[in-house]
């Protein structure tokens, strides 16, 4: 038997260009250098519901925005060392996510645990934009490292320390896996039919469960994993 084909490893702006993205498939593993900023429900509330004005050049500054809450500490300065950058799951965001790609212009939404199929074909492929996602759990510390400086932190004292829109320069940011390309596929997507196809092998010989809660199923079709 041939070996497995390895992960194909990429390093890309954070204002890539058309066909940096065209050339992306799912599941590169991808590093980013450049300038990401962080904007979640507190800054997309407070620009699409609220009219605030953005406040730096998007995207011309940046294409890139990472759904995260940065463990920055304020040094005497003025400036911030930022230790670590936790993701947080994005399809909490849905709602926005379009306008969103239209106010700001960004190609690249970072997050964890991927969005809807649904917002990749209907959102993200006529903006040309593409999902890319975390790899696993507790990784906050080690993209930290990708981080190499604070260029600017607005709206801190209206929205909060993690809510507030950071701007970081980064270099070699990452890992990450790229959940969806410009054509609107899943990765996540992908691989939840190929387990879902042969799941109920797996359960084959098992007595069903008891159930006794509202909502329970033992319709092993609709287990998520």
């Amino acid at each position: 038997m041939g070996a497995a084909a390895q992960p194909r490893k990429v390093r890309l702006s954070t204002n890539p260009s058309p066909e940096a993205l065209a050339e992306l498939e799912l599941g590169d593993i991808v590093y980013l250098d450049g300038v990401v900023y962080t904007a979640r429900e507190g800054v997309y509330m407070r620009v699409i519901e609220e009219g605030a004005e953005l406040p730096l050049d998007l995207p011309g500054e940046s294409a890139a925005n990472f759904h995260c809450s940065p463990a920055g500490t304020p040094l005497e300065d003025g400036s911030f060392k930022v230790g670590a950058v936790t993701a947080t799951a994005s399809f909490r965001f849905s709602k926005w996510i379009g306008e969103w790609l239209d106010r700001s212009g960004a190609k690249l939404i970072i997050g964890k645990g991927g969005m809807n199929p649904e917002d990749y074909r209907k959102e993200f492929v006529p903006r040309g934009a593409v999902y890319l996602t975390t790899v696993g759990y507790g990784t906050g510390a080690l993209l930290g490292r990708g981080v190499k400086g604070v260029r600017g932190l607005h709206w801190q004292e209206e929205l909060g320390i993690a809510q507030a829109l950071w701007v970081f320069e980064v270099e070699n940011l990452g890992p990450f896996l790229v959940e969806s390309d410009l054509q609107g596929n899943s990765l996540f997507d992908r691989e939840n039919k190929k387990i879902a196809a042969n799941l109920s092998k797996v359960y084959e010989g098992t007595k069903p469960a008891v159930l006794k809660r509202f909502g329970e199923t033992d319709d092993r079709g609709e287990e998520l994993i």
